[in-house]
């Protein structure tokens, strides 16, 4: 007789059912695991045999085989315990295995039985809930699968619980699902003083998801301005907000189940590794560019980034997933989030400021921003120039907009575009829009289609910055309230891609 559980196997932030089956034959006594396991999975026998051994279980003298199906799907992570022990505990007639068939299980076993949280119970309840299963998980593991209503989660704090509830002599009630959390930063944008157009920018990207790069003098207010978008974005949608927790849960990001409605906001150090910001390493796991889906991500001395890093953003950046390709795997992530780059406009950060002349001026600029590359620059929607301010300025009285006023003009605006790409899967905000669709949406009157021409021509621009530059005028005509795309928004959205890699125009 060959018993059966069932638990799942990640790749990426799909997870993929897995069937462990549990052979006792006659023979020497062991205890083998079969089925491409890693060496954690492996070592999951030691870990049940020493679970069962406190719970006064003993195990027969007889060969064990536990076969995790397909075989040919690597098998990673030590939330195998949990599905191995309840198969051996089927096949020893001790639960009835008749409920390991209408179940999933994931989490790792203390030597005590006690069960341990692992990552991955988002996407494990929602493969769950597609094969019409419940899920058992450990009791922390609990308000983070609950999330998923189409299944019902069983949470545990021990091995035995688990065992007594199969058998009816103790139920766990089904868990609750996390605290959904979605306060307003403190950050706002009144406290930025001065960087009037800078802000204007910054809006203007928060309404379309337009990729932006700022150049800037150090202490003009980059990071500051960076800081404070998340105070502007409009809050995670249902959809978007599963997606993001999804990647967070295989990242075992999810603080005590919880849900967050605020958007991701990432911001690694230049000394990040390609496999930190793109994904891979060990079970090739997302990375920062993923970790930010629906989000920002904010990347600061842009330029000071390893080159092999800043060429990978090229191809997420436009296509919105990212495919890690190992020996063993090839996973697919989503990253789908919003850019922010900041740079000095030289390696001093002094060249454009009159009273600090850089000595080594114009070769300076050139040599520092020319790291970045022609083809990773023209992705950028927005490219503005961030001046210092003046010390008087400083005293001055909060000016301009707050981030609440803000906020509400860019939700009005992302509305406006729900409502226009509702027919589209793929399609959420402008900076999605291409081909057919971004000229039907995006044709501008007849004076601003002859403007962009103009400047077509004059600043030699690649077809992917004449198209850049119609999405923008899309978002600006949105925040303007207005049906078609004209002169004043065409003019608006050139003016924001005449930073070039080095320090005069495309």
């Amino acid at each position: 007789m060959v018993a059966r559980a069932y638990t799942v196997a990640f790749e990426g932030v799909e997870a993929r059912i897995v069937e462990v089956q549990c052979a006792l034959s006659a023979g020497l006594p062991a205890f083998h695991i079969v089925g491409l396991p890693d060496k954690a999975v492996s070592e999951a026998r030691e870990r049940v045999r020493a679970a069962l051994s406190a719970m006064s279980i003993a195990l027969p003298a007889k060969r064990i085989t536990i076969n995790l199906s397909p075989a040919d799907v690597l098998k990673e992570g030590s939330h195998f315990d949990l599905p191995v022990a309840l198969a051996l505990l089927a096949a020893l007639d001790i639960i009835p295995a008749d409920k390991m068939a209408e179940t999933v299980a994931l989490g790792e076993l203390s030597l005590d039985g006690a069960l341990i949280p692992v990552i991955g119970a988002l996407p494990a309840a929602v493969a769950a809930a597609s094969v019409d299963r419940q899920l058992v998980c450990p009791r922390a593991c609990g308000p983070e699968a609950a999330w998923v209503e189409a299944t019902s989660v069983i949470a545990a704090s021990s091995l035995i619980e688990v065992i007594n509830h199969f058998n009816g002599k103790s139920v766990i009630p089904a868990a609750r699902p996390g605290e959904v959390s979605g306060a307003p930063g403190t950050r706002d944008l009144r406290d930025v003083k001065g960087q009037e157009r800078a802000k204007r920018a910054l809006e203007i990207a928060a309404a379309g998801r337009h990729h932006m790069f700022m150049v800037g003098s150090p202490g003009s207010g980059k990071s500051m301005l960076a800081a404070r978008l998340p105070g502007i974005l409009p809050h995670l949608t249902p959809l978007e907000a599963l997606e993001t927790s999804m990647i967070h849960s295989i990242s075992g990001l999810l603080d005590e189940g919880g849900i967050s409605r605020n958007r991701p906001f990432r911001e690694p150090h230049h000394t990040a590794s390609v496999a930190a910001i793109v994904g891979g390493g060990r079970g090739a796991k997302p990375g920062e560019i993923s970790l930010a889906h629906n989000g920002v991500l904010f990347m600061d001395e842009f330029p000071e980034f390893p080159r092999t890093v800043l060429e990978t953003l090229r191809q997420p950046v436009e296509t919105g997933e990212v495919v890690v390709a190992r020996a063993n795997a090839h996973v697919r992530y989503p990253c789908r989030f919003l850019l922010i780059a900041a740079a000095n406009p030289c390696k001093c950060g002094y060249l454009t400021e009159p009273a600090r002349a850089c000595g080594r001026a114009p070769a300076c600029g050139e040599d520092y921003l020319g790291r970045i590359s022609g083809p990773l620059m023209d992705r950028f929607d927005l490219r503005i120039e961030v001046p210092p301010v003046a010390f008087a300025d400083l005293d001055l009285p909060p000016s301009g907009d707050s981030s609440a006023q803000v906020a509400a003009r860019v939700a009005a605006a992302r509305q406006v575009q729900a409502d226009r790409y509702a027919g589209y899967d793929t399609i959420r905000v402008n900076a999605d829009a291409e081909g057919a669709l971004l000229e039907q949406i995006a044709e501008p009157d007849t004076a601003g289609k002859a403007l962009l021409l103009q400047a077509a021509a004059r600043f030699g621009l690649t077809a992917r910055g004449y198209h850049r530059i119609l999405r923008v005028a899309r978002t600006i005509a949105d925040l303007d309230g207005a049906l078609t795309v004209q002169y004043r928004h065409i003019a608006e959205a050139i003016s924001y891609r005449l930073i070039g890699p080095s320090r005069g125009t495309d």
